[in-house]
């Protein structure tokens, strides 16, 4: 039996055919240097980390004379690393004001007990060092790390790094090349550094939106605003920057909505990360630093809803960036669960297809395109593509796969596995299989919660 065994796995193995991930380069390209917002000084280097000699720390800088407005979504994961713990602790000391980020890869500095906390607040305080007037009472500077779990950074080496920016020869600058060298610095598995910028114009006056995120692998965020309720549930790290004016608490509505409908909703792996975070500057450059000019929920409605209609639509593009960059990613599939009827008893009456038409709110809709988009059956049977086709009277099952976000009314769930197959019937049957799970799951938790 055991001589057999040898033969039996050569058969085996002659029937898988890997398909190599498709080339994920020309997801990134130069950007005029006019088109990234105003106000900020940054760069990317090397300071020792990663012994490959890549860059490996990012320092990034508001120079407005406005103070800054900063909002942030963090993990929920039961363990929160020491830089999310310190960023949270920047934000809730200091109003929800920050005016500087740096960011490390190569080494998470999560698990790392005392020492790790010592060296995040070591990392706040030489960056604070650099901002023009330095902070007086309150520290200004968030701080990431991505990399290796339990092990503690090479503090020395990575705060004489930041140091190097406060004497002749520094590089922080605001060209693309500036903020590309930024956008590599905290790449891990990243094949391609993932950079963005776009200008949007509300009420005849032009912004600026600029943001960068990494990730390639333990990528299934769910991330809150600070000090949310924990629940459990890689390292995906995102930034964006812009010089409009916006209050802090305004923000944070803004991004807190964004992460919902953007990272919030993407999947890779199915693991997430104890070092997550998404963090947003405001820093009113683009104003003249009235308060007038600030944008406020409460103020105005309808500026504020444009705002954040153009930061969700921003953190959409850069978190599709994570999914097409998925370790060994071959497809790139968007489930989309439609909300339509007010009442919880129609999700009851839903015929058996996975074009959901009827869950109730937006919360109901994103939970079940969630366990069909983790589904490792569906997952299998995409990346199998089938060639057997569904006939056309069948295609209406396939209405929530499609190739974009659909704002506002879809939640949106992002498959690791670009572009989508042909459907087959072995799609439909295992779509349906995993659908009909979700929505067991749904009755007995909303049978359990009426309120949801």
């Amino acid at each position: 039996m055991t001589a057999r065994l040898p033969s039996v796995w050569k058969r085996l193995a002659s029937t898988i055919t890997p398909r190599p991930p498709p080339p994920k380069a020309h997801h990134h390209a130069p950007i005029p240097d006019h088109a990234f917002p105003a106000g900020y000084a940054l760069t990317g280097l090397h300071c020792g980390i990663k012994k490959t000699g890549a860059l490996d720390l990012a320092v990034i800088l508001s120079t407005s004379p406005r103070p800054a407005s900063a909002a942030a979504c963090f993990t929920r994961n039961a363990f929160k690393a020491a830089p999310v713990v310190v960023s949270e602790q920047v934000l809730n000391d200091n109003g929800s004001h920050a005016r500087a980020l740096v960011i490390n890869s190569g080494c998470a500095n999560a698990v790392t007990g005392k020492q790790g906390m010592e060296d995040a607040w070591a990392m706040v305080r030489a960056t604070d060092a650099l901002l023009d007037p330095p902070p007086k009472e309150q520290n200004e500077t968030l701080v990431m790390s991505t990399g290796v779990i339990g092990v503690n950074l090479p503090i020395s080496k990575i705060v004489a790094g930041i140091q190097s920016q406060a004497e002749e020869g520094e590089t922080l600058g605001s060209t693309f090349d500036a903020w590309e060298r930024a956008a590599k610095a905290f790449m891990t598995t990243d094949t391609f550094p993932k950079l963005r910028a776009r200008t949007f114009t509300i009420g005849g006056r032009q912004y600026r939106l600029a943001g960068m995120d990494k990730g390639a692998g333990m990528i299934h965020p769910d991330m809150g605003p600070p000090r949310s309720p924990s629940q459990l549930h890689a390292t995906l790290l995102g930034c964006i920057f812009t010089d409009a004016a916006v209050s802090p608490r305004s923000l944070q509505s803004a991004l807190t909505y964004a992460v919902d409908r953007s990272f919030n909703s993407i999947s890779v792996d199915g693991d997430m990360s104890t070092n997550d975070t998404i963090v947003v500057l405001a820093n009113g450059a683009a104003t003249d630093g009235s308060a007038a000019q600030e944008i406020d929920e409460q103020r105005d409605p309808e500026t504020y809803a444009a705002f954040r209609e153009a930061l969700t639509s921003f953190a959409a593009e850069l978190a599709q960036l994570v999914v097409r960059d998925g370790e060994g990613a071959t497809k790139f599939v968007t489930v989309s669960v439609e909300v339509r009827t007010p009442n919880l008893s129609a999700i009851h009456s839903v015929p058996p297809l996975i074009d959901v038409q009827g869950a109730p709110t937006y919360e109901d809709a994103h939970r079940l395109a969630s366990r069909v988009s983790t589904s490792a059956l569906v997952k299998t049977a995409l990346y199998g593509e089938d060639a057997k086709y569904v006939t056309t009277t069948d295609s209406r099952l396939y209405r929530l796969v499609h190739s974009s976000l659909t704002a506002g009314v879809v939640s949106s769930q992002q498959l690791v596995l670009c572009r989508c197959p042909s459907p087959s019937t072995q799609l439909a049957s295992t779509c349906h299989s995993s659908l009909q799970t979700a929505r067991e799951h749904y009755r007995s938790s909303s049978t359990a919660n009426p309120k949801e």
